[in-house]
């Protein structure tokens, strides 16, 4: 008889809110060739001698304005959402990992390991695929297994853009503001990858494109725009990016603005801090009247309704 399991995968998060755990975590972030896709003999020294040297304690000082008492946001939203997931699959042994910290993926597939699981069904957190993001999961996932002895049936979701509970959620989230109050203009913003990904062959700005294609169909007649946010380093990104558009968008005449993180489905620093904080500040500094964020699904059971979903399938 088969014994079934499923693992969500998200990111991942710095233990605490100190520099020193925040230096551990981008350590292993960076330093995967999948999210930095730079000559090893170029990145690592340029990532030990001057990222990690500087960035941690910054990003440490941001952490500490979104840390809540259970811990990151993200953390809290993906151990709820596991729990969730366990009450409607009472018979599966459901388990949540992160890419670069703890629970790390490896730990919990030896756990499901232990456990005498058979069939695994393993679904990262990301819509839109991106080799930035599922495709590490995906190599640690195939690295666990490659000299094992025994290998469960492995149901690997890449994607989810374009599955129709998803899509009708946020189009729902989005009609829900607008029966509300009246916009200028909807703001989508994703997070960017850089171009030569794209080039190379990543399906992610596609999948992105999709969604708000497949969103905007339910919502209807509403100008709207799909931005990328969250760049990183010198290399060339996916644009436009949200902050210059959030700093434009006003002096084009949309004063008001709705916008929504779909590739996000928890949230994190990237829609806490950067999205309803600096890019807020952006907006209205710029001369912006009104600003509203909705929020990622957190621990919404639409979220949960979504995987089981995606699962039964």
């Amino acid at each position: 008889m088969s014994k079934k399991g499923i693992i969500i995968v998200n990111l991942g998060t710095p233990d605490k809110p100190e520099t020193k755990e925040v230096r551990a975590y981008l350590k292993r972030f960076l330093g995967d060739k999948r999210v930095i896709d730079t000559n090893r003999l170029i990145w690592l020294p340029v990532l030990h001698g001057i990222i990690l040297r500087t960035r941690p304690k910054k990003s440490a000082a941001l952490y500490q304005k979104v840390w809540q008492e259970a811990g990151s946001p993200l953390l809290i939203y993906t151990q709820s959402q596991t729990e969730q997931l366990q009450e409607r699959f009472p018979d599966h042994i459901v388990r949540y990992a992160m890419s670069y910290s703890k629970p790390l993926i490896p730990e919990v597939l030896k756990e499901m390991h232990d456990l005498g699981v058979t069939d695994l069904t393993i679904i990262p957190l990301y819509p839109q695929y991106s080799t930035t993001t599922t495709a590490p999961i995906f190599d640690e996932v195939a690295k666990f297994y490659l000299k094992a002895e025994a290998i469960p049936s492995l149901h690997f979701i890449q994607s989810f853009y374009d599955e129709p509970l998803y899509i009708e959620a946020l189009a729902n989230q989005i009609k829900q503001a607008l029966a509300e109050k009246e916009f200028d203009k909807i703001v989508f913003s994703y997070h960017g990858i850089p171009v030569s990904y794209v080039e190379k062959g990543d399906h992610y700005l596609e999948h992105c494109e999709q969604t708000t294609k497949a969103v905007m169909k339910q919502v209807g007649d509403v100008p709207f725009i799909s931005t990328f946010q969250s760049k990183f380093g010198p290399a060339e990104w996916l644009t436009p990016a949200t902050d210059q558009t959030l700093k434009e968008l006003p002096k084009q005449g949309d004063k008001n603005i709705l916008i929504i993180t779909p590739g996000f489905v928890s949230d994190c620093l990237e829609t806490v801090e950067e999205i309803e904080k600096e890019n807020y500040g952006y907006f209205m500094e710029n001369g912006g009247e009104h600003f509203h964020y909705i929020h990622p699904f957190n621990a919404d059971p639409i979220f949960v309704d979504i995987l089981e979903k995606i699962i039964q399938k």
